[in-house]
């Protein structure tokens, strides 16, 4: 059965010489790229969740105390009312 395919010797294939390799130094820079990169990616998304954290958690501290933003710059304004009518 194989003798009806006629098939002749395999040829060899030829293999891409593999790239050269890199010195230590463009080693380190192609590292330090990705990592700056990484760094990069990391600070859009973590910036505005921090941002986001930090705004939820002084608008639940002034609903805990049962409070706002304006009645808190209202009472130190009256604060420094009367200390500047002490001096």
């Amino acid at each position: 059965m194989t003798s009806d395919l006629h098939e002749g010797p395999l040829t060899p294939v030829s293999r891409p010489a593999p790239p050269p390799k890199l010195t230590r130094r463009e080693e380190r820079r192609r590292r330090r790229k990705r990592r700056r990169r990484g760094e990069e990616i990391l600070a859009w998304i973590l910036v505005p969740v921090i941002i986001l954290g930090i705004y939820w958690g002084v608008s639940a501290g002034f609903e805990l105390l049962g409070t706002s933003p304006g009645q808190v710059w209202d009472q130190l304004m009256q604060v420094k009312t009367m200390m500047e009518k002490r001096s």
